[in-house]
């Protein structure tokens, strides 16, 4: 019997911009037309790339991120989410040294790599340079703790004479192989990211795009190459999260999940975790017109953008009329960024209109131009009787949002959580009852805690 040849790869950048996620993404589509599984990850907590990847592979993609879960939390879901691919292929985040702080590389595309033993292809802007590029390629070799850089793939090539040159100098300097380049050519670069581009990818607006992104990466990448320098050992780990994979745990409970264009965002690992631990996870579609489940015992409602389709959630009197009515009879619930927004008095778009939403958190969310808040939170529940986070417990998760939460007038708002970031520390979303709610995304394998309150408040729910 013919062993299983492991392959796994992680597209490195020298910083953001270099075209870390196009090529990802067409070295994943090209992989795929040649018939192989290719399973996607993302280095970091980022919600769009993930979902470019799922489209692309038909595998969900994942997050990987060594701060909010820990380097054998990576270890884990990595393997968990690998399984029967053919390919692992890593998106990193930033350049490949950027993490969590300047100070160490916590959190960075390079730790996820030491982490995973994983070979590394650095993406390299070659636009305005030519020899200059093997120093910027030899200070990253150099700069790193054995970091196993196996090849160079160049973007936005003037020209294959170009490119020639820059080739012959990073393989003479740097004794590491170019693997291929990318033209510069402006119909190949990916649309600004944003949350509002997701439903274009959900209904396949962005094929198109996908499959000219695999055709230039098959012409000007030798994926053969590619093939070779991705072989690498077995990542060794153990369930810690997970409990063993021939276990099935018993379905004691249901959590209903608010899944639709307008609340996408879950990490897979949280639903996952949740189901492992005995719950059944049931989605449905508000923006549908789908009420909350009349069985479900708990409801989580994720991140997306709300924002995006506030005139029909707005419109929606029933639907919000069921979660007004099942939340305000003590379901326990988890409403994160998007969830949040729908879940207060208003949505105010960045024109001026208000449209009314579910009016449980009393005060309104404004939308804004600009960023509001973009990066780790490490969190701490502020009361006891928070039933997902008491004032012992901690998490890590994300924030990233571009709206404002302002409390009705002479309103006091009984927050959720202490948020300390790289700003400091701030009180955080609303607790009330069996209702946690605030902007913070929160990766519950940071504290598996986390599910078994749930689920037992979940089952005291039940149990009324």
């Amino acid at each position: 019997m013919n062993k299983r040849v492991i392959r796994r790869i992680i597209i490195a950048g020298t910083g953001s911009g270099v075209g870390k996620t196009t090529l990802s993404i067409g070295i994943m589509a090209a992989l795929q037309k040649r018939g192989l599984s290719v399973q996607g990850f993302k280095c970091g907590p980022d919600y769009i790339d993930p979902t470019y990847h799922t489209a692309v592979t038909g595998r969900p993609s994942r997050n990987l991120d060594s701060w909010m879960v820990g380097r054998e939390g990576v270890k884990e879901l990595f393997v968990r989410g690998s399984g029967s691919s053919d390919i692992s292929v890593i998106e990193g985040v930033m350049g490949m040294f950027d993490g969590k702080d300047p100070s160490t590389d916590e959190g960075s595309t390079a730790d996820i790599g030491r982490i995973l033993e994983a070979p590394v292809i650095l993406i390299v802007n070659i636009a305005s340079m030519a020899r200059s590029a093997a120093a910027i390629v030899k200070g990253f070799q150099q700069f790193g703790q054995g970091d196993n850089i196996v090849g160079i793939i160049v973007n936005r090539a003037g020209s294959e004479g170009h490119y020639g040159m820059v080739k012959q100098a990073i393989e003479q300097e740097c004794a590491v192989p170019v693997l291929g380049y990318l033209p510069r050519d402006a119909s190949i670069e990916l649309p600004e990211r944003h949350l509002g581009l997701v439903p274009s990818i959900e209904r396949g607006e962005l094929q198109p795009f996908f499959d000219k992104l695999a055709e230039q990466v098959a012409a000007f990448v030798n994926l053969e190459q590619l093939l070779e320098v991705a072989v690498a050992p077995p990542v060794e780990t153990r369930p810690l999260l997970f409990t063993d994979a021939n276990t099935t745990s018993p379905k004691r409970v249901k959590i209903a999940v608010a899944k639709d264009a307008a609340f996408h965002f879950y990490y897979p690992e949280n639903l996952e975790l949740l189901e492992d631990a005995g719950a059944e996870c049931v989605f449905f579609s508000p923006l549908a017109g789908e009420e909350v489940p009349s069985d479900a015992d708990g409801l989580y409602i994720g991140g997306g953008f709300p924002e995006e389709f506030a005139e029909r959630l707005g419109a929606d009197e029933q639907v919000k009329a069921s979660f007004r009515k099942r939340i305000g009879d003590g379901l326990p619930t988890l409403a994160e960024c998007g969830g949040f927004m729908y879940l207060t008095e208003q949505i105010v778009d960045t024109t001026g209109n208000a449209y009314t939403m579910v009016g449980l958190v009393p005060g309104k969310v404004t939308m804004q131009k600009k960023l509001a808040a973009l990066g780790y939170r490490e969190i701490k529940g502020m009361h006891e009787d928070n039933f997902l986070l008491s004032s012992e417990g901690k998490a890590r998760g994300h924030e990233f949002h571009y709206s404002t939460f302002e409390a009705a007038e002479g309103v006091v708002i009984p927050a959720a959580f202490q948020s300390s970031g790289r700003k400091g520390m701030k009180t955080e979303g609303y607790a009330k009852g069996n209702l946690v709610a605030g902007y913070t995304h929160l990766h519950f394998a940071s504290n598996p805690g986390i599910v078994t309150d749930w689920i037992r408040a979940c089952e005291r729910y039940k149990a009324k």
